[in-house]
């Protein structure tokens, strides 16, 4: 069963296509180096990936990269993130896009997630948005204004729910922005502020813009994750996910979008992971407590007492459920990396191990089916809306087990052979194909990290140097 975000409720999964999954998470935006808000989806929904192909699905996974038309304070106006960041950095956004892509890239294989099927950059298609904008414009539900394109949130809501997935009710956008129906008076090129942009024309300083039928400009942010998941899953698929900051209102408004376009809501189950704090607060630059990736690998940050190996960051985020929020502290990471340790033994000791047959050993058959039994609870959390803690708990009952039997306080021959390879093979193959928690991935990253000490070590000597 998986917990549905449109419904607010847990539904049994059933793909649209017998035997396939098609899977669209929204990736990230890539100005800066990637954070603990890009790793907690990406392992979310790779766990989900490797669980779908685990139990025999064909998956198609798409997850895009976001490198233009995300504006500051995901709103309409305001600067690009890129383009600022660009700015700043006195280089061209393709070369920020560039940086940002292949260290989010390197982050991602160092907490041993797969690479998608399929990753999409929204600069790649313009054309395709802008086919969809056209669609949407077609059918009345959206309106030009001065070069700019914007859909028409009141007109859609004559006829459908916006607000269906977050439970926004509409009215209450519009006493809170304190406007009607009305437009807006010359005040701003939208006829209300809540409707949002499809396609923005650019100012003479904008860096990234594209021709259109309306004007030399860019997308706006929401058209894109439509348009790219419309192209390579169809009009609807399977799951859409995301963290929960994404539900309102980018995921709103691609609801809208896609309805508006094709008459069908993209998805039929909405996922969302819960947000990350650290000591309890709101993770934030302003906060002083914004952490990247690296920062956790080296240690290098006032927060960290030590540096933490990325199987480690995984580690810890699986033994949460993916819709609790999640705080991070230095006390529980190194709780994780003791439980993860246990873990890596275990499989050590499960892989060592050798059943062979001994007539003069009866068959403990309460044994034997107690075994099979938190078998089957490994995978039963999995099926719980992917409860990646409760399938831990359950392969710390088996570490129980394989232990005894090294330990010789249970003799190995009492049960079947059949369950001993189950027993081993549920714990190998859970841990390493489906939670990716590997003793070979601990260490490869260990190498990384030493090689990227060195690194740093060199680069504060040659700074310090003014070489």
């Amino acid at each position: 069963a998986l917990y549905n975000s449109l419904t607010r409720k847990k539904e049994k999964f059933i793909p649209l296509v017998p035997g396939y999954v098609g899977i669209y998470q929204c990736g990230p935006t890539v100005y800066g180096p990637p954070h603990l808000g890009h790793s907690r989806p990406a392992i979310v929904f790779d766990v989900m990936f490797r669980y779908f192909q685990h139990i025999g699905y064909r998956v198609r996974y798409v997850r895009n990269i976001t490198d233009v038309g995300h504006l500051e304070n995901d709103a309409d106006e305001g600067e690009d993130k890129i383009a600022k960041k660009a700015r700043l950095e006195q280089l061209e956004p393709m070369e920020i896009v560039e940086l940002y892509t292949q260290k989010f890239h390197e982050a991602m294989h160092l907490l041993n997630n797969l690479p998608v099927n399929i990753e999409p950059r929204a600069s790649g298609h313009i054309i395709e948005q802008i086919e969809m904008i056209k669609a949407i414009i077609a059918n009345g539900w959206a309106y030009e204004s001065n070069g700019s394109v914007y859909f028409d949130v009141l007109k859609y809501n004559e006829s459908e729910n916006y607000g269906e997935l977050s439970g926004r009710i509409l009215e209450d956008l519009i006493a809170h922005a304190g406007e009607s129906r009305r437009t807006l008076e010359g005040k701003e090129e939208k006829k209300n502020s809540f409707d949002f942009a499809l396609w923005k024309k650019a100012s003479p300083e904008h860096i990234m813009r594209w021709n259109s039928p309306w004007s030399l400009g860019f997308p706006g942010w929401h058209i894109e994750c439509s348009a790219m998941s419309n192209k390579y899953l169809g009009e609807h698929f399977d799951i859409h996910g995301g963290g929960l900051d994404l539900l309102f209102p980018h995921h709103e408004c691609e609801i809208a979008q896609s309805k508006a376009a094709n008459h069908c809501n993209p998805a039929k189950y909405w996922m969302h992971n819960n947000m990350v704090t650290i000591n309890g607060k709101k993770m934030g630059k302003s906060l002083g407590n914004a952490i990247n990736l690296n920062e956790f690998f080296t240690g290098d940050h006032a927060l960290l007492t030590q540096a933490y190996h990325p199987i480690t960051v995984r580690f810890f985020f699986l033994q949460a459920h993916y819709r609790s929020t999640l705080d991070f502290s230095n006390e529980a990471l190194q709780a994780a990396e003791k439980g993860l340790k246990k873990m890596i033994n275990g499989l050590r000791t499960a892989k060592s191990m050798t059943y062979v047959p001994d007539t003069n050993v009866s068959l403990d058959t309460e044994l034997d089916t107690a075994i099979q039994q938190e078998c089957q609870e490994v995978y039963d959390g999995l099926n719980a809306d992917f409860n990646t803690a409760m399938s831990i708990a359950a392969l710390y009952n088996l570490l129980k087990r394989i232990n005894s039997f090294k330990a010789k306080l249970l003799a190995l021959n009492s049960i079947s052979q059949a369950t001993f390879e189950k027993l081993v093979q549920t714990f190998v193959s859970i841990n390493e194909e489906v939670l990716g928690v590997s003793e070979s991935k601990m260490l490869e990253g260990a190498s990384h990290i030493a090689m990227l000490d060195a690194w740093m070590e060199s680069y504060q000597t040659a700074r310090a140097n003014k070489d």
